[in-house]
């Protein structure tokens, strides 16, 4: 049931990203598509999976002060969207899931980073996830045979945003927008498409 869902999803996001870069329109920077991914560090027989359907918005999220006493009406790599993370979990024989909105992405060819802030998660799951803003990146690989792909995918949390306070402890960081680590996590079954589109310049005052 998992694999077949996210295979519609992956249809339709794919179907979304050719539109998006229909010929005319000027290219709008994007990361849509679903994966179940492995870990490569955790030999288990969880399933893990990421759904991104995420837009390029520059200059939308709010006024940014600058240094000349002005404000800008946002940020160059605003975005929005939405992040699924899905776990099932063998362990316990069940299966969370966790949404976020997306608020920044940048990309380059093959290439982006992306944040979203958590705001629902399903019973069972980590409730504290609630609020917090996480990092996600993903590669694109590009079209491959047909249940198979190149495509990655990394998150911030677990061993990838530690820090140490000042008792010594290890903690998690924060995450600032479009922070995330490398796309460490091989997808095992759908995939990622990724239409990249430079930051565009500030608009003028």
């Amino acid at each position: 049931m998992l694999a077949a869902a996210i295979g519609l999803i992956t249809t339709t996001a794919t179907a979304a990203a050719e539109t998006n870069h229909s010929p005319g329109k000027p290219k709008i920077a994007s990361v849509v598509g679903a994966a179940d991914v492995r870990l490569t560090y955790q030999d288990d027989d969880d399933i893990r999976s990421f759904a991104f359907t995420a837009h390029a918005t520059p200059y939308t999220r709010g006024p940014i002060p600058t240094a000349d006493g002005q404000s800008l009406p946002g940020a160059p790599n605003d975005a929005t969207g939405t992040v699924k993370i899905t776990h099932y979990a063998a362990q316990w024989n069940m299966t969370f899931t966790a949404e976020g909105q997306v608020d920044s992405m940048v990309t380059a060819p093959g290439y982006a980073t992306l944040t979203a802030v958590i705001t629902t998660v399903s019973p069972g799951g980590p409730d504290y996830w609630i609020g917090k803003r996480f990092g996600f990146s993903v590669y694109d690989a590009g079209k491959d045979k047909p249940r198979r792909s190149r495509d990655r995918v990394g998150f911030s949390w677990e061993f990838m945003n530690m820090t140490r306070n000042d008792a010594g402890d290890w903690t998690e960081s924060e995450i600032g927008t479009s922070m995330a680590p490398a796309p460490f996590a091989p997808v095992v079954n759908g995939g990622y498409t990724i239409t990249h589109a430079d930051l565009p310049p500030i608009p003028k005052h």
